[in-house]
């Protein structure tokens, strides 16, 4: 039988959710070719407004990086009224004190790289200048873009209607339930930081046991396509961004399947937060198809979208949470980690355990590669910043992508899942990051010797 529950739509609500979704799959996912190269339409809005900006733009990150650290040290001391309470600015604002100190090192490291003052190894042009003139430019301008027009793929009805007809795929492949299929498309499609947000909120809300929770937040919080960009851009080859893509899927397949049923993430207990009952988890509901409660649900969705300020106000939210939330952190990790690469032989002595694994896959220049992939720990782009002066193509687009199907970065993802309710702790993250590692390494190697070059 059907639900009893009725709901009425008129036909403007299917116009919200078709439109708006159309529009989203165009600017996000649609490749077109531009300037003799394949891209999509954000990519192309994101380099017009750069060329605009110019030389302006790491004076423009710098502000942006020193307010964010003053209003975080203000809402931390004087606690002003509109960042206290459930609300985005205590969300963006109020964060622990480590990311506080974080903040507070972004802004000594842009400043001294801005006017290059202070000790060179900081500024220098393989260190602090390749954050602040190459790769937080790349992310203002993308950033923008992406955080104002994300609300038309996740506010009209698209992840709804994808999470549904999903459905029955989530469990005899991944362990999961139904609904973590829009989980892991809002990382897709969104920010894999989405991702984590979700799978606590879903966890604290009885949804998920702890298993599923940490499998979703370490698995599922997906890098975006905004920063599938930028890194296969960083590494010089934005022309080959659909096969980049396209391998990182299979990859990130391939690792969702093995990884819940290997340890840590199988050895997780089945229970749910503060020991509550198992409650009723079917999303599909007798009498529907999958199709036909996904377009119920999505235009239920679409219905709940009236106004243009509130679609604007959201984005705008977007963007201030990537720029503010994002841009420092990227700052002190991507500055100390080149530092750290540059001046000191850390990163050659963590990697070496990988030389034999990529001399076997014949990766070139294996001993540069291993560094590259385990730097991604601490941020997700240091090791297309590394990979970047590689001669190998072959080498920068194996690194490129294994990057990003590592997932779990302490810069951004990783930070989340330890300020969250996800039961996972800093030694099962870095486990997990280094089984990520080994399993979608040969994979992406494979496709790329294969069928790419």
């Amino acid at each position: 039988m059907k639900p009893t529950t009725s709901y009425s739509y008129r036909t403007i609500d299917m116009f919200k959710f078709i439109i708006p979704s159309l529009i989203g799959i165009l600017l996000f996912m649609t490749p077109v070719k531009f300037n003799d190269e394949i891209t999509i339409p954000i990519a192309i809005l994101s380099n017009l407004l750069g060329d605009f900006l110019g030389d302006s733009i790491p004076f423009i990150m710098t502000i942006i990086i020193a307010i964010t650290a003053l209003a975080t040290v203000m809402t931390k001391i004087i606690k002003p009224a509109f960042t206290q309470g459930e609300n985005f600015l205590n969300t963006l604002l109020n964060v622990s004190l480590f990311w506080t100190i974080v903040r507070i090192i972004a802004v000594i490291l842009a400043t001294m790289t801005l006017f290059q003052f202070g000790p060179e190894v900081i500024w220098g042009e393989t260190t602090g200048s390749v954050i602040l003139f190459e790769l937080l430019p790349v992310l203002l301008t993308i950033f923008l873009f992406a955080g104002l027009f994300l609300p038309l793929l996740l506010n009209f009805g698209l992840l709804e209607l994808c999470g549904a007809l999903l459905t029955k795929v989530m469990r005899p492949l991944f362990k999961l339930p139904g609904r973590s299929s829009i989980d892991a498309l809002a990382s897709w499609l969104g920010d894999g930081t989405i991702g984590v947000l979700l799978s606590s909120k879903q966890y604290e809300d009885g949804f998920y046991t702890k298993r599923e929770t940490a499998v979703v937040a370490t698995t599922f919080s997906i890098v975006s396509i905004t920063f599938c960009l930028v890194v296969i851009s960083h590494v010089g080859l934005g022309n080959m961004f659909i096969p980049f893509y396209l391998t990182i899927t299979v990859a990130g397949f391939v690792a969702a399947i093995i990884m819940p049923r290997i340890p840590p993430l199988s050895r997780k207990a089945d229970t749910y937060y503060n020991d509550a009952e198992n409650p009723e988890q079917e999303l599909i509901p007798s009498g529907y198809s999958p199709l036909s409660w996904g377009y119920r649900l999505a235009l239920k969705r679409a219905s709940g979208n009236k106004s243009a300020r509130k679609f604007f106000g959201e984005g705008g939210r977007n963007v201030l949470d990537m720029w503010m939330g994002v841009a420092p952190i990227v700052m002190t990790f991507g500055t100390i980690a080149l530092i750290l690469a540059e001046k000191t032989e850390l990163f050659v002595y963590l990697g070496m355990p990988f030389i034999p694994l990529l001399e076997l896959l014949q990766i070139p220049f294996a001993k540069e590669a291993s560094a590259a992939i385990i730097v991604g720990f601490a941020d997700m782009f240091l090791p297309a910043l590394l990979a970047s002066e590689i001669p190998s193509e072959l080498t920068r687009f194996v690194i490129a992508a294994v990057s990003v199907t590592q997932l779990v970065y302490l810069s951004e993802v990783g930070g989340v899942i330890l300020g969250s309710k996800v039961p996972v702790s800093l030694w099962e993250m870095f486990i997990i990051y280094i089984l990520r590692t080994l399993i979608t390494l040969p994979v992406i190697a494979l496709i790329a010797h294969v069928f790419i070059f």
